[in-house]
């Protein structure tokens, strides 16, 4: 298992990224991603044995700490001219694998965040909920109310929404299956 390690973690989260930068990298892969939406993307992917540097609270916990530096160039269309961002990320790993098998790991997680959670966070407002009684029930509706769309054959979820909301006999078309 991998996980991020964010800074809601605060403890963790510091002294990774405060004691990472001296630690010896024990493997390293990089990547490069051209012409992507007007981005071009460098991708470092470092991993670094956690034992015996963490703490002991964490010494069953996490094998590995992965780091992953972005460095990502973005091409402003009105004036053809490029600006950088630098991004890092921190995750804690309980086994230590290549840096390659950690960085596609990492890549296929986000994937699975943009087609599910991106939609839940953005188009059906997950993260402005002001519900504070059993919020994970009503995370399992939206959730649910995705899935019986997704099972539907519905790609764009914004407009299968406004269809809906225009006529409830759309609702009740679909097969929950």
């Amino acid at each position: 298992m991998i996980a991020q390690v964010k800074a809601n973690q605060p403890a963790l989260f510091d002294t990774i990224r405060d004691r990472c930068p001296a630690w010896p990298c024990i493997d390293r892969h990089e990547t490069v991603d051209r012409h992507r939406r007007g981005r071009q993307e460098h991708r470092r992917v470092e991993v670094f044995e956690a034992a015996h540097r963490l703490g002991p609270e964490w010494e069953d916990a996490i094998a590995a700490v992965v780091r992953v530096t972005r460095l990502t160039w973005h091409r402003n269309t009105a004036s053809g001219l490029w600006r950088n961002t630098e991004d890092v990320s921190y995750y804690a790993a309980q086994i230590r694998l290549p840096a390659a098998e950690f960085a596609a790991a990492i890549r296929g997680h986000w994937g699975i965040e943009n087609r599910n959670h991106h939609v839940r966070d953005v188009t059906l407002d997950e993260d402005a909920s002001r519900i504070r009684i059993r919020p994970t029930q009503f995370a399992r509706l939206r959730s649910m109310a995705l899935n019986i769309l997704r099972a539907n054959g519905v790609n764009n979820v914004r407009q299968a929404l406004y269809e809906n909301a225009l006529n409830l006999a759309n609702i009740l078309s679909y097969r929950a299956l």
